[in-house]
């Protein structure tokens, strides 16, 4: 889309390190160097380009960049990832050249932007060449393809646009995968009993507060499928799933804001994620919008 005009910000498209990003800062001069706000647009890796009207209030307030990552099925993954971590460490280290103080840039995402941010922020953790991101602000994120069978999974199986196998669908479609394994993933037939083991210490409905588990109904269980598993490996690659990063990691990870929907079957990767960075001492503040959804 062509650049908005907007008598409040300056907006000016440029490229990081070859990713196209777009630019937002405010037109009202400031005393000191502003806040920082990198925003990671959602839409499942495949859709979406451009901050829309909805997210402009945010960009009033500080300077912001949105990144224009590529796309799949055009640019497999983990192209996406990738591009937002090459920006994130463009903008992180010219941060100065736009007004920004370095030391104050949050990483922001919604869906599966807030995949990539929480990526983006594990494997800056141990940087030690390049300023530290000041927080991470999830916005129902996609953290993990474990088990798609959890008690928001099922809550909200039906609820409109993004469906139980909706989720799946997409993830699949994402990987260009073939939409036969849908029944198989959703099951949890991708993963072996070994890692469904390793993983239950971090993603299981135990872990939930009792208050988001009321009509929950384990599943019964679903045979381990080799071959499924052998196509979707990628689901359980950290950089794929958040959730799955070690205590090393999550333990340095910085200041964390996470916005869950009651309506939504992400609403337990929030609550799980929020968890264990709370076992690990990492500050975490948690936003739950009943009634809200995806």
């Amino acid at each position: 889309l062509p650049t908005c005009r907007d008598s409040k910000l300056f907006i000016k498209d440029l490229h990081f390190d070859e990713v196209p990003v777009r630019i937002y800062c405010p037109k009202v001069p400031s005393p000191r160097e502003r806040r920082g706000l990198i925003f990671i647009h959602g839409g499942c890796g495949m859709f979406g380009s451009i901050i829309i009207s909805v997210h402009r209030p945010i960009c009033n307030s500080c300077s912001a960049v949105h990144f224009r990552y590529r796309l799949s099925p055009e640019h497999l993954y983990p192209a996406q990832t990738l591009d937002c971590l090459t920006a994130t460490i463009h903008f992180l280290k010219t941060a100065k050249t736009y007004g920004v103080d370095p030391d104050r840039i949050i990483v922001c995402g919604d869906s599966a932007g807030g995949t990539f941010a929480a990526s983006v922020c594990q494997e800056l953790v141990n940087r030690q060449d390049i300023p530290k991101i000041r927080a991470q602000l999830l916005i129902y994120p996609f953290l993990q393809a474990v088990n798609f069978n959890l008690p928001s999974h099922q809550k909200n199986a039906f609820t409109a646009f993004l469906t139980q196998e909706r989720l799946v669908h997409f993830i699949l479609k994402y990987l260009k995968r073939d939409r036969s394994m849908l029944p198989a993933t959703l099951a949890g037939s991708h993963i072996p009993e070994s890692m469904n083991l390793k993983y239950r210490k971090w993603i299981h409905p135990d872990l939930l507060p009792e208050v988001f588990k009321v009509g929950y109904k384990p599943p019964l269980p679903s045979p381990f499928l080799p071959q499924v598993h052998e196509e979707t490996k990628e689901l359980l690659e950290v950089r794929f799933s958040p959730l799955l990063a070690e205590d090393a990691v999550v333990c340095c990870l910085p200041d964390t804001c996470i916005i869950s929907c009651e309506h939504d079957v992400l609403r337990d990767d929030g609550l799980l994620y929020k968890k264990r960075l709370e076992d690990n001492n990492v500050k975490v503040t948690w936003y739950y919008l009943e009634k809200g959804f995806h």
